[in-house]
C-alpha cells in the first residue's frame, strides 16, 4: 500500500533508526509553520464546539468545557464558536465548505490550529486539514495532551504514552512529513522495500510492546499493595472533573495537594489516612470523569477504577454551582454502573454551595441520589468539613459486618474473595472445608454469600 502525504518544508528528512520520538514530540508540539512574527505561543488555537442540540445553555457549557481543556494542555485561544451539526458528513464531519469558512475565520485571527470538539477518524482529520489548510486537533488529542502534562507517577506516564502512541499509530501519514520515501530495498522481484511510514509504524509497535510489558509489571505491584491494605477501611472520592474533590480531600486530611481550577489537575490516585482512631481509614482522591471520554483513554483510569471497586464507601462529589451538575451526576452514575459498583455504599457531597444562588431542595437531591445519604457544603467551610469527616467515619464503620462461614476447598473463587477483600479474624482447616471468621463491608459479604450459593 502506498501512502500519500504532503511534506512540510521544515521536515524534509524522515526520522529513521531510533528517532521515532521526534515524531511524537512533533505531534504534541506542532509550531506555526508560517512562523508569524510576534507569536508568543506554540499553538494559537481556534476552538470549534460541535453541538448536536440547539439548547443554548448546553452549547455554552460544552464550549466552556472544551476551552478549559485547551487551556489546560497549554494552548492559547484566539477565537471560538459553536457549530450546530444537523447532518453528519462521513468525510469531514462538518462538510468541506463549512471547514473552509471556519478556517478562514481562524486564519484572520492568527490561529495555526483548529480544535474540533469531536472524535475524528484519521481520514476525517486528514480530509479536514486538506480542506481547511490548517492543523487539526480533535477532542481525543486535546485530552491526551492534558493527561500527558499532569501525569506524575511512572504508572500514569506509561499508560498515557501507550494511549498516545495508539492514537498516533493510524495517523502517521497525516503528521506533515513525507512518508513515501523508501527506507531500503532494491527494485525487481524483491519489491521496492519498506517505506518510511511502514518503518515508523513498526518502530511504534515495538515501543508499544515494551510499554505494555512495563505496565503489566506495575499492575502486579499495584495489585499486591492493594491486597496488603485490605485490613483498612477505604473511602474513595469520585466525581466529574473539576468538581472540587482534591480541595475537599485537603480540607479533610489537612494537607495541600495540588487543587488548581483545571480539568484533570489530579490524574494519579492519591491516598491518605483519614483517621487512626478505631482502625485505619484510608481516603483516596481519584481522577475525575468527563463526558465522551475516548475509549482509548480508559486504561489511563486503571488505578482509579481499582480504587473504586475496592472501596468500602464511595463519596460522590458534585459541583452544585455548575449549570450542568445534574448531567455530571448522570455521567458519574453511568461510570459506577459500568464498573459494576452499584452495591458499594455511597455518600453524596454537593460542593461549592458558596457559589450557588438558588439551592435545590433536599427532596430533589434525595431523588437524584436514590435516597443515599447526602450533604451540601463548601469545602472552604471548616465546620461543615469537620461534620462531614465525622459522618464519613461513622458511615464507613457502620458498613462492616462480621460473618462465620464454611468454605469448601474447591471454591477457589470464594477463597480469593476472602483473602483479598476481607479481614480474617480466625481460620481453621478441616478435611473438606475452611472455617472462617471474617469482617468485611456489607457488599463484600453479600458477594461471598452469592458465590457460595452458586
Amino acid at each position: 500500500m502506498k501512502f500519500h502525504s504532503k511534506p512540510v518544508a521544515e521536515h524534509t528528512e524522515v526520522p529513521t533508526d531510533d528517532k521515532w520520538e521526534e515524531i511524537v514530540a512533533y505531534w504534541n508540539q506542532r509550531e506555526d509553520t508560517t512562523k508569524q512574527s510576534g507569536t508568543k505561543h506554540k499553538n494559537t488555537c481556534y476552538v470549534l464546539s460541535v453541538s448536536y442540540t440547539r439548547d443554548v445553555n448546553v452549547q455554552q457549557a460544552q464550549l466552556s468545557e472544551i476551552t478549559s481543556l485547551v487551556k489546560a494542555q497549554g494552548g492559547h485561544i484566539v477565537g471560538e464558536e459553536v457549530y450546530y451539526l444537523a447532518r453528519h458528513d462521513s468525510q469531514t464531519l462538518i462538510g468541506k465548505g463549512t471547514a473552509q469558512n471556519i478556517a478562514a475565520r481562524a486564519h484572520e485571527l492568527g490561529a495555526n490550529m483548529l480544535v474540533v470538539d469531536a472524535e475524528l477518524s484519521p481520514s476525517q482529520m486528514r480530509n479536514l486539514e486538506d480542506a481547511s489548510g490548517i492543523a487539526i486537533c480533535d477532542r481525543e488529542g486535546i485530552i491526551l495532551n492534558v493527561f500527558l502534562r499532569h501525569a506524575k507517577t511512572r504508572s500514569a506516564k506509561i499508560q498515557i504514552e501507550i494511549a498516545q502512541l495508539q492514537y498516533l499509530r493510524p495517523r502517521i501519514r497525516g503528521i506533515g512529513m513525507d512518508m513515501d520515501q523508501q527506507a531500503g530495498g532494491i527494485s525487481g522481484s524483491r519489491g521496492a522495500g519498506e517505506t518510511a511510514s511502514e518503518l515508523l509504524a513498526r518502530k511504534l509497535d515495538g515501543r508499544l510492546a515494551e510499554l505494555k510489558k512495563a505496565q503489566k509489571k506495575i499492575e502486579r505491584v499495584g495489585s499486591k499493595h492493594r491486597k496488603q491494605r485490605h485490613n483498612s477501611k477505604r473511602i474513595t472520592l469520585l466525581g466529574y472533573t473539576n468538581a472540587g474533590k482534591t480541595s475537599l480531600m485537603n480540607a479533610l486530611v489537612g494537607e495541600q495537594l495540588s487543587s488548581r481550577n483545571m480539568p484533570f489537575e489530579t490524574l494519579d490516585t492519591t491516598s491518605r489516612s483519614l483517621s487512626r482512631h478505631g482502625g485505619d481509614v484510608i481516603i483516596s482522591d481519584t481522577v475525575g470523569f468527563i463526558r465522551r471520554l475516548p475509549k482509548s483513554l480508559l486504561p489511563s483510569f486503571e488505578s482509579t477504577l481499582a480504587e473504586i471497586c475496592d472501596a468500602s464507601l464511595l463519596v460522590v462529589v458534585i459541583d452544585l454551582s455548575d449549570y450542568e451538575w445534574c448531567e455530571h451526576l448522570r455521567i458519574v452514575h453511568q461510570m459506577i454502573d459500568k464498573l459494576h459498583a452499584q452495591k458499594i455504599p455511597r455518600f453524596y457531597v454537593f460542593n461549592k454551595t458558596d457559589r450557588v444562588q438558588n439551592m435545590p431542595s433536599f427532596e430533589m437531591l434525595n431523588t437524584l441520589t436514590y435516597d443515599h445519604k447526602c450533604v451540601t457544603l463548601s469545602s472552604k467551610d471548616d465546620e461543615a468539613v469537620t461534620q462531614l469527616k465525622d459522618k464519613l467515619l461513622q458511615a464507613v464503620r457502620s458498613e462492616e459486618q462480621t460473618l462465620e462461614i464454611s468454605v469448601p476447598h474447591t471454591a477457589s473463587h470464594v477463597m480469593s474473595l476472602i483473602y483479598g477483600k476481607t479481614r480474617i479474624l480466625h481460620s481453621e482447616a478441616t478435611e473438606q472445608h475452611m472455617q472462617f471468621s471474617i469482617q468485611a463491608p456489607v457488599h463484600i459479604v453479600a458477594k461471598i454469600k452469592q458465590e457460595l450459593r452458586k
